[in-house]
């Protein structure tokens, strides 16, 4: 199984999109990402692939757009696709906390770290927002891609000033 990949550039850094050979996007990366995925032999280059993608990243930066709709393709463990999945619930220009998530999924409160683990790991990220996610007291917790691009990322959606 082949993955194609390409390079779009955006306001908070060059993005890597690599897709299944189906074209579901598979992963959002960024220079630096804790996790985050890197070109690899045996990947094929294939930016025509990602036009849709490309075009809507540029839409988002532009605040023309506040919900992606591409088709993606993750694989996680089946808590880890429930957090995710309770990410894509969070709209545009609005924050959740971690307790929030686990509510969500029907964790217990105890869960949280675990919610916190599984949002570190989200491959998509910007598609799935996984920093409109903060802490209990309003504080800008981690964020795999940096607290830097958390903070522009919510400065663009207007959750921050």
């Amino acid at each position: 199984m082949t993955t194609r990949w390409t390079h779009v550039d955006s306001p908070v850094g060059p993005l890597l999109l690599t897709a299944d050979p189906a074209g579901a996007l598979t992963s959002v990366s960024v220079p630096g990402q804790k996790n985050g995925r890197t070109v690899q032999d045996g990947w094929r280059h294939e930016p025509a692939a990602f036009r849709a993608a490309e075009e809507q990243f540029a839409a988002y930066f532009a605040g023309e757009l506040q919900e992606f709709r591409l088709e993606f393709s993750t694989e996680g463990s089946e808590f880890r696709e429930r957090v995710w999945n309770a990410l894509d619930s969070v709209p545009y220009g609005t924050t959740t906390t971690y307790g929030e998530i686990a509510a969500r999924i029907g964790a217990p409160r105890a869960a949280v770290r675990a919610v916190g683990g599984a949002i570190g790991a989200n491959p998509l990220l910007v598609v799935r927002p996984c920093h409109r996610v903060i802490g209990a007291d309003g504080s800008l917790t981690g964020y795999a891609g940096g607290l830097d691009r958390k903070v522009r990322l919510l400065t663009l959606e207007g959750c921050l000033p």
